[in-house]
Parts: C-alpha cells; sequence; structure tokens
C-alpha cells in the first residue's frame, strides 16, 4: 500500500528539530512499502532516512553549542595606514636594533693597545680614549638593556675614569686615522699605518741600562760589565745620540763608574729644534742647556723635561719620537735608562755602528766573560791588596744579605748589587742596582724578561734557577779569601 503524497517542499515531520533541545519522536512505522523508489514530486530519488537526518539536526545543534576561537587581533590600524600611504618604511617593523657593545669594545681596544704608562702623554691619550667609549656605549645603551656584557663595559669605563682622574667632558678620540693624525707623535702615525693596512704589528720597544762600575745592559738584553774609562757613546742614530763618561772608581782598578751624561735630541722638521741636555755628578739639571724645558709648538709640547726628584731624579718625554729617558744620580754617581722604538733605534748609518746600547762593549773593554758572572768580573778587577782595603767594611755575607733586602730575587741585577759593594764599599751602588731593576719593569716592554740569570753554559743570559749564581758567589768567596 502506497504512502500518501507529502506536499512539495515541506519537511517531513517526525524528522524536525526544535532548537537546539532534541529531535521528536517518530510517529509509529507505517506499513510495508515497496522496495522501488518513491515519488517525491521532484522524481525519483532514493527515500531519505528519518535517522540520518536526525542525526545531522543534532550534529548542527553541537556545533552551534560549542565555544567559538577568539579571532587574532586586528594589526594595528596607525602603522598600516602609514604603510600603505607609504609613510612608515617597512623595515621599521621587521627587527629592533642590534646592542654594539662588541664594536665599542673592539674600537675602544684598537685605540689602546699601542699606550704605554711610561710613555709621555699616555693619560691624556687614554682618557680621549675612554670618552669615546663612553660616548658608544650611550648610543646603544637601549639595545643593550638586560646584556651582562654591556653593564660590565659600563661599570669598567666608570672604574678607569676615576683610577686615571679622567673628566666626563672633553675630547674624545676617532677611529678615523685622518682625525687622530698628528706628526709630532709617533704613536698616532704608527696608529695610522697600522689602520690602512701597513704595518699590523704595534711597534717593537728596545730598552737600554747603564748602571754601577759600571753595568751594560743592550737592546738586545745582553749584559756585560765593561771598563769604557772615559767618553763612550751609548746611542748614536738619526734621532738622538747619547754619551756617557766614566771614571774609575777604586784606584788599581780597573772598575769604572759614570759621572757625566750628554743627551742630543736632534731637530725633527716642525716638531722640535735641537735640544741638549747634560748632567755632571752633583747637577742634575731639570731643563736643557739653553735654558728651556721643552721643545715644539703648541700646547702639548713634542719634548719635555719632568723633574721627579730635585736634583736626583728627572725623565725626558719625546712625544715625536715615543722615546722616554731616565737619568738619576745615586752617590757620587749616574745612571741612565731608555726606551726606544725599534725602527727609530736602528736608523743610523754604518759610520755610526760604535754604539754600546747596540752592539754591547768593544771585547777588548768588557772585564766579564759575555754572561754578566761575578766570579769572572772580580777575577779581573779586584785590586791586589788586602781584603779589607779591597771590600772596605763589607764581606760577602754582609754584602749578600744588604743587596737581598732590596732585591729578593737573586738575578744578574742582585748579582752586579753585590759585586759593586765588594769592589766600593759603597752603600750608594745598592740603590743604583734596585733603581736599575725599577728602570727596568717601568720601560722595558717585556716582562718575561725583566729578570736576567746567568747563563750555566756558554751563552746568553737566560731565565732560570739561580744554581749558577751561587756558583759563581763560591768562586768570588775563593777570589776573596785566596
Amino acid at each position: 500500500m502506497m504512502r500518501k503524497k507529502r506536499k512539495r517542499g515541506a519537511s517531513p515531520g517526525p524528522c524536525r528539530s526544535h532548537g537546539p533541545g532534541p529531535a521528536t519522536a517518530p510517529a509509529p512505522p507505517p506499513s510495508p512499502e515497496p522496495t522501488g523508489p518513491a515519488w517525491t514530486g521532484m522524481g525519483w530519488r532514493a527515500a531519505p532516512s528519518c535517522a540520518a537526518a536526525a542525526a545531522a539536526a543534532a550534529a548542527g545543534a553541537e556545533q552551534r553549542r560549542r565555544p567559538r576561537p577568539c579571532p587574532p587581533p586586528p594589526a594595528p590600524l596607525l602603522p598600516l595606514l602609514l604603510l600603505s600611504l607609504g609613510l612608515l618604511p617597512a623595515g621599521n617593523c621587521q627587527q629592533p636594533a642590534q646592542c654594539r657593545i662588541q664594536k665599542c669594545t673592539t674600537d675602544f681596544v684598537s685605540l689602546t693597545s699601542h699606550l704605554n704608562s711610561a710613555i709621555d702623554g699616555f693619560d691624556s691619550e687614554f682618557c680621549k680614549a675612554l670618552r669615546a667609549y663612553a660616548g658608544c656605549t650611550q648610543r646603544t645603551s637601549k639595545a643593550c638593556r638586560g646584556n651582562l656584557v654591556y653593564h660590565s663595559a659600563v661599570l669598567g669605563i666608570s672604574d678607569l675614569m676615576s683610577q686615571r682622574n679622567c673628566s666626563k667632558d672633553g675630547p674624545t678620540s676617532s677611529t678615523n686615522p685622518e682625525v687622530t693624525h698628528d706628526p709630532c707623535n709617533y704613536h698616532s702615525h704608527t696608529g695610522v699605518r697600522e689602520l690602512k693596512g701597513g704595518d699590523q704589528n704595534p711597534p717593537n720597544y728596545l730598552f737600554c741600562g747603564l748602571f754601577g762600575d759600571p753595568h751594560l745592559r743592550t737592546f738586545k738584553d745582553h749584559f756585560q760589565t765593561c771598563k769604557v774609562e772615559g767618553a763612550w757613546p751609548l746611542i748614536d742614530n738619526n734621532y738622538l745620540s747619547v754619551q756617557v763618561t766614566n771614571v774609575p772608581v777604586v784606584l788599581g782598578s780597573s772598575a769604572t763608574a759614570t759621572n757625566k751624561i750628554t743627551i742630543i735630541f736632534k731637530a725633527h722638521r716642525e716638531c722640535t729644534e735641537q735640544k741638549v741636555y747634560q748632567a755632571v755628578t752633583d747637577d742634575l739639571p731639570a731643563a736643557f742647556v739653553d735654558g728651556s724645558t721643552s721643545g715644539g709648538d703648541g700646547e702639548v709640547k713634542s719634548l719635555r723635561i719632568v723633574e721627579r726628584e730635585s736634583g736626583r731624579y728627572v725623565e725626558m718625554h719625546a712625544r715625536y719620537i715615543g722615546t722616554t729617558v731616565f737619568v738619576r744620580q745615586l752617590g757620587r754617581y749616574l745612571t741612565l735608562a731608555i726606551r726606544m722604538p725599534e725602527d727609530l733605534a736602528m736608523a743610523y748609518e754604518e759610520s755610526q755602528d760604535l754604539q754600546l746600547c747596540v752592539n754591547g762593549c768593544p771585547l777588548s773593554e768588557r772585564i766579564d766573560d759575555g754572561q754578566g758572572q761575578v766570579s769572572a768580573i772580580l777575577g779581573h778587577t779586584l785590586p791586589h791588596t788586602s781584603p779589607a782595603q779591597a771590600w772596605p767594611g763589607y764581606t760577602l755575607e754582609t754584602a749578600n744579605a744588604q743587596c737581598h733586602e732590596k732585591m729578593p730575587v737573586r738575578d744578574i741585577y742582585f748579582q752586579s748589587c753585590v759585586f759593586d759593594l765588594l769592589t766600593t764599599g759603597d752603600a750608594n751602588f745598592t740603590a743604583a742596582a734596585h733603581s736599575a731593576l725599577e728602570d727596568v719593569e717601568a720601560l722595558h716592554p717585556r716582562k718575561e724578561r725583566w729578570h736576567i740569570f746567568p747563563s750555566s753554559g756558554h751563552g746568553a743570559p737566560r731565565a732560570g734557577s739561580p744554581w749558577s749564581l751561587s756558583l759563581g758567589l763560591t768562586c768570588l768567596t775563593l777570589v776573596v779569601f785566596l
């Protein structure tokens, strides 16, 4: 038996869902239908299943009951508007500014790596570099918030400025070589060569010293004791000449000591005219022979004399050749120490080869074995008189003890101190040896070479144990009492 035809467009009553609630129960099942398709008014099709329709309705209701995910927040209108109008570059919205503390630190190192605290003008140049460093950190402060390296650098700058008494206001260094170039500042124009790809390493400095009766340390760190009585050139190059005059210390001995020093700073273009300094025993002036205390024009002098202790200790600083000279008087005799760039120290003609600082004393003038051994020195220099006359007031033990008070390291300076006390009996030679070692520590560019120990073999002095020194002093004892 066939069902009644439904009106077109009418929804099947038993399958209707009312709102979000459950679907109404279906009516009792009709009488069996034929298995073929039913007429719906629009043609033959498969008859819809009420259960499927009810399930679809329930799924729709469930979908409506679920909370919708929140949409992403809209982009700020003002930047979008500015971008659309072409008034804001797109790059401003991509990456934040980078912390540039590493570049600030690298620039500071490049500005200060060639400086040395013993060189004239160090404080001024170092303070300029510190102010430049501080300015660089301020410019990158916003991008470096929370960066530990940045905050450590800021604290370090503050501490260094306090230690060096640097003012916060003043000139600053620049990494631009055209700005920092100063023709009368050796460090300035060597730095320019480095930045332009010339010399890739900072300039190499050499040290030379003369003290006692007399002990010479050459530019090559060779240590010798020499007779060299009379006037002898220590340095004679195109920029500087240094001459010393030595006189005998003890009657009948070949040991001598320095009682006169003459230094000539040669004229150098617009930096300075020629200046001559001369010191003799009991006359250690704080001025050149013409009465001036400086050379060169401008507020910062290219050459100047600084008196550290009246009548006892002066320093000469030559900025234009990167050279520093210390002259002291200790007792009746003078000492000298000098630091000079290697390229200038070796700028001389063949006729100027007699320079004690460069080539050492001539073999005929040496009174040691080339290694500074006390036994060898005393074997040549002790006068053939009684021990009381040769070593007035000192025995080996007392000389050893007195020198050890000033110089705990038993190196060649300690050894020279013992020799000088036993030879002269003058306690001022202890101070001379100690001051000579202090000058090495202030001016010598390589700390590992400050102390020299006599070699136990035949060769250059070396750093090592004091065994060879003890052996030398043992031999000295034999010389004393034979």
